[in-house]
């Protein structure tokens, strides 16, 4: 791969130009990374519904136009001068919630919100505040997420990557650039659920069974998955959920969906978990919650402008709100572990991908996040 090392790289790569709008399949310049950056070849990536709901508009970060993706893995091309934790030929996952090891945020060991790259990160623009895409006309493509796995060709921020087991699948474990991990990372870092508890998961995505794996893996006593979709029964269910409740067909007249938890676990759940970015959902998950110790954990993102309310008694009588990013996980310094527990088959990542396609299928592969019988697209360059 060395020859193109310094130079920039002609590539495929999916544009979203502008919102609501079929993403452009089309060659793009890839540049040469700068100080602190790698560029990597990008062998796989899944589609998420982050990305979703940026191309449809509703996210107030949301800048175009520019080359999505978050959820990818591949190989290191090149690196800028100053890098030192990957190497050429390195396999790799992009991360879109950095690690530097240095700043407030990550020296407090309290968070997992690195601060070293945020500010630009959210302007769609590399550390320096320039971008390192182009088309072929020479206008600039914005980067999204600190990631842009939509291209064959991707350059990060050295605190956006890391190293991985060579042995381990890129087209599988680039799940755990996003979606496995934050579910699985809600269950047990965020919440740190313990043997015994009871635990609601509100949406059975990727996400969602992702908590549902995390609250078996930490032998939780119930895990109740509440969908409006019947077809998600079975994939709970193998997740290791131990009831499915649908709030469309299974409350009694006069029943809410608040009322049935609380009546299903004498008094309430130890742990919820929003999966849905819906905020009437994110209320009816806190107050599904155990007075005096109910903690409810909030990982959808919701539409742009849109609030969470609940009576302040819910909160003043021991209710626990609560956020959670890419499951509280340190990319970097965690990642390793995560993989080790995929390959020792304790934490499932196959059974995520549901569809697999040719990048060039890349619009269909949005299409089939629509479908109740998906989970993940695998897109393969």
């Amino acid at each position: 791969m060395s020859s193109t090392q310094g130079k920039p790289i002609q590539c495929t790569a999916a544009v979203a130009y502008a919102p609501g709008k079929p993403l452009s399949v089309e060659q793009i310049i890839v540049d040469p990374p700068k100080a602190h950056e790698v560029r990597i070849k990008i062998t796989n990536t899944a589609i998420c519904h982050t990305d979703a709901y940026t191309l449809s508009g509703s996210d107030p970060e949301g800048a175009f136009p520019c080359i999505l993706g978050h959820e990818g893995a591949g190989i290191v091309e090149s690196v800028g001068p100053d890098v030192d934790t990957v190497k050429v030929g390195d396999h790799v996952i992009a991360l879109y919630t950095a690690e530097c090891a240095k700043c407030k945020f990550c020296k407090s060991g309290k968070t997992n919100l690195c601060g070293s790259v945020r500010a630009t990160q959210g302007k769609g623009v590399m550390p320096d505040g320039t971008t390192r895409f182009h088309n072929l006309k020479g206008e600039p493509l914005l980067h999204f997420m600190g990631c842009s796995t939509f291209s064959e060709y991707t350059v990060v921020a050295d605190v956006s990557v890391v190293a991985i087991d060579p042995t381990a699948p890129l087209d599988k474990v680039c799940l755990l650039g996003c979606g496995v991990t934050t579910g699985y990372g809600a269950a047990i870092k965020t919440a740190n659920v313990q043997k015994g508890d009871t635990v609601a998961v509100f949406g059975a995505g990727t996400v969602g069974l992702s908590v549902v794996q995390g609250a078996k893996a930490r032998e939780a006593s119930r895990i109740i998955v509440v969908d409006i979709n019947d077809d998600k029964k079975k994939w709970s269910f193998d997740f290791g959920a131990t009831d499915f409740v649908n709030p469309l067909k299974d409350l009694e007249e006069g029943e809410t969906i608040v009322s049935k938890l609380v009546e299903m676990t004498d008094g309430g759940l130890d742990f919820t978990f929003d999966c849905t970015g819906n905020v009437k959902v994110m209320r009816d998950a806190l107050e599904a919650c155990h007075k005096g110790w109910g903690q409810s954990i909030i990982i959808g993102v919701a539409a742009a402008g849109q609030e969470i309310s609940t009576r302040p008694f819910q909160l003043v009588t021991g209710r626990v709100w609560k956020g959670s990013a890419f499951g509280g996980v340190k990319g970097r310094s965690e990642m390793g572990g995560l993989i080790k527990d995929y390959q020792q088959g304790k934490l499932k990542v196959d059974e995520f991908v549901t569809h697999v396609r040719p990048f060039n299928e890349i619009n269909q592969g949005f299409e089939d996040l629509h479908h109740g019988d998906c989970l993940r697209t695998v897109l393969n360059f």
